[in-house]
This record gives C-alpha cells, sequence and structure tokens, in this order.
C-alpha cells in the first residue's frame, strides 16, 4: 500500500514540551531510539487495511520515504508554532466557528499528506516507465524537461521528485507565513536533491490571488506543471487557488514558453500546460465537487478525473502470492456520494488534470 513507503526516522530530541515546536537541524551525539507511538503509528495501515491516514507525521519530526527508483528520502514535516497536541482530534473535528484562513493553516499546514504521496508516486511511475523503455514517456505524471510549479508545498514531497525525474525547473511554493519556509523545505531540499540538480529547484513565498509580486510578474505563464495536492480545504480561498493557477499555467497547445536560462536538453518541447490536483476527503466531499465547480466558471477545464484507493497501487505492493504487482483501484468521480461518511471516505482521495477551457467551447 502507498503508506507502506513511510517510516517514521528516529528523534533527535524527546518531543517538545513548550508552546512552539521547532526543528532541529544541528547533527547531536544522542540520538533517541524509535519512538513507541512511531512504530505503532507506522503499522496502523497494516493493522486496519480498511482504513487510510489523511496526512503523516508530527511537526518537525523527519519521515523516511522509500523511492523504489531514488532511494530512500528524509522529509522533515514542518513546524507549526503553537501547534495542539491534539492534532487528531481538530483534524477529525474539521473547522468549526471563525473559519478563518489563518485558522485553517494551522489545522492543516503542517503535515505530510497523502495526496502529496500519490503524485509524488505518480511522478516516479511515469519516470520509471521511461527509464525501462528508454522513450520520451507522456504518461500524465510526466514532468522531465517541464517547469513544475508546486502550491501549497508543505514539506514538498513532489517537488523533490520532480526535480529527481528531470524537470527542468521546480518551484515549490506556500502561503508567506507557512512554517514549511521556517526550514522545513530547505532542509528537505539540500538532504535529497544532488548538488548537480540543486539550481534546478527554488522555494517561494506565494498568497494564492496575489498576482502583483515581482515572482508572479516575472512567471507568468511559465509552468507547464501545477501541483495542488490537498490544497482544497478552504473554500473561501477556492477562486484566489483557481486565479493563481490561471495565471501561472503555460498556454495549451504549441505555443509553449521556453526559458532562454535552458539547455536544449532541458527545455519544453511543446508541452500542453496542465494542472494536477489531488484531494483526500477529509474535510467532506461537497468542498472538492465545489473547488471543480468554482475551476469551471472561472476558465479551467476537467482532462482527467477520477478517485483512488489510496490503499492501492503502490510500486512495493503485490498480491496474495507475493509476486505481481496490485495495481491501484480507481472508481468514477461523483460530487455527491450516497451512503458515505467519514468512516468510509477516507482511504479515497480524488485525482484531477485540469487545462485551459479552450477558445472553441468557451466562445
Amino acid at each position: 500500500m502507498l503508506h507502506s513507503r513511510l517510516r517514521p526516522l528516529p528523534r533527535r530530541q524527546h518531543r517538545p514540551t513548550e508552546a512552539i515546536p521547532r526543528p532541529d537541524f544541528e547533527e547531536e551525539d544522542g540520538i533517541d531510539d524509535e519512538d513507541p507511538e512511531d512504530v505503532f503509528s507506522a503499522f496502523l495501515p497494516h493493522l486496519f487495511p480498511d482504513d487510510a491516514p489523511s496526512f503523516h507525521g508530527d511537526p518537525g519530526q523527519r519521515l523516511l520515504y522509500s523511492s523504489p527508483l531514488y532511494g530512500d528520502l528524509e522529509i522533515m514535516v514542518p513546524s507549526y508554532p503553537g501547534q495542539s497536541e491534539k492534532r487528531s482530534e481538530e483534524i477529525a473535528a474539521g473547522l468549526s466557528g471563525n473559519n478563518e484562513i489563518e485558522e485553517g493553516r494551522k489545522l492543516f499546514a503542517h503535515f505530510l499528506w497523502s495526496a502529496a504521496m500519490v503524485v509524488a508516486e505518480g511522478i516516479e511511475k511515469d519516470a520509471t516507465a521511461a527509464a525501462i523503455d528508454g522513450s520520451q514517456n507522456n504518461g500524465i505524471w510526466t514532468v522531465k524537461g517541464d517547469n513544475v510549479l508546486e502550491l501549497g508545498a508543505g514539506a514538498a514531497l513532489p517537488s523533490l521528485l520532480a526535480v529527481l525525474a528531470g524537470a527542468a525547473t521546480v518551484v515549490t511554493t506556500d502561503h508567506p507565513s507557512s512554517p514549511a519556509f521556517a526550514g522545513a523545505i530547505d532542509y528537505n531540499i539540500t538532504s535529497n536533491v544532488p548538488l548537480d540538480l540543486r539550481d534546478r529547484i527554488s522555494a517561494e513565498p506565494h498568497e494564492w490571488g496575489v498576482l502583483d509580486t515581482p515572482f508572479a510578474r516575472a512567471n507568468r505563464g511559465n509552468f507547464s506543471r501545477i501541483i495542488a495536492a490537498d490544497c482544497l480545504w478552504m473554500r473561501s480561498q477556492h477562486e484566489n487557488l483557481v486565479k493563481t493557477m490561471l495565471w501561472f499555467l503555460s498556454d495549451s497547445g504549441e505555443e509553449q514558453q521556453t526559458s532562454q536560462s535552458l539547455s536544449p536538453e532541458t527545455a519544453i518541447q511543446d508541452r500542453p500546460g496542465r494542472i494536477w490536483v489531488v484531494a483526500g476527503f477529509h474535510t467532506g466531499r461537497a468542498i472538492v465537487a465545489s473547488f471543480f465547480e468554482t475551476a469551471v466558471q472561472l476558465g479551467l477545464e476537467v482532462e482527467t478525473i477520477y478517485e483512488r484507493d489510496l490503499n492501492s497501487g503502490a510500486t512495493s505492493t503485490t498480491d496474495e502470492n507475493g509476486a505481481q504487482p496490485v495495481e491501484e483501484v480507481r472508481r468514477e468521480w461523483v460530487p455527491v456520494r450516497e451512503g458515505e461518511g467519514p468512516e468510509n471516505r477516507r482511504r479515497w482521495c480524488v485525482i484531477s488534470v485540469l487545462k485551459r477551457k479552450s477558445l472553441e467551447r468557451s466562445a
């Protein structure tokens, strides 16, 4: 299963008791043994196969992501000042009371989300297929030669896989107040991206819908792949999120921008711009459906959409005989699913590919 790729690393220090947990970046002589709670959490998907965690890790914790193609990646989960220790209760309850943007981020901005793992796995699978047959693979997760933008990146796992898989450039972004900029993104880049690829990946603060910043002005229409993994939980931000997508997405069709700074080997080769939106249903299906309605109203078109079982499809998963890989389980996307509730929706996510609405259809 997908979640079997992750395991917690030994903590470098005991859990902080102060109100503001901070990541520890320096090597220490004394490293704690594996925390019993971490060991138990790592086995939960095996103990309860009908369930699937929506998120992984604690603020400031280091996780090991096992990549069959690129080896083990050490991922630091962002920390957050004032994070409540009752994180599971808060997630289960969702956003109540004043649904302020900042309150939303305090609940959701500092975990490694399963949707990010879905994107990372997809990028790696397409890169593996291309390496095996030696051709330019054209799967939906292909990033080779693309300019890639990740929105609401957090730990930036998809960005790391994108640069390792041959993306021309990768820009990982999050809100300017995101805890990821307290060190987690830089740590994850320096820990996992070889020196000869570091100039292809960077991190930039970006607030959705704010398009008058130097970064936004310099990169309008510059990205042929945009990643949004579990970015839909704030309904009030759907319009701003779509505005950001439309601003940065390269034009569809033959008229692709090629950055002058890129070599011919890595330049975009007439790649139509696409947006990957992957989201779990931990805040309910209605809010996810609302995003797609907003996206279509503002000028995007749904090219592909389906639901995936999060407990299926990992590269390391085999059938009962331990032989053939188990393919991912899919089902049709529906905006309303009868009989669905918190107890049976967590193992599913929606995967979609969006593009600019064609002029012919919008005329």
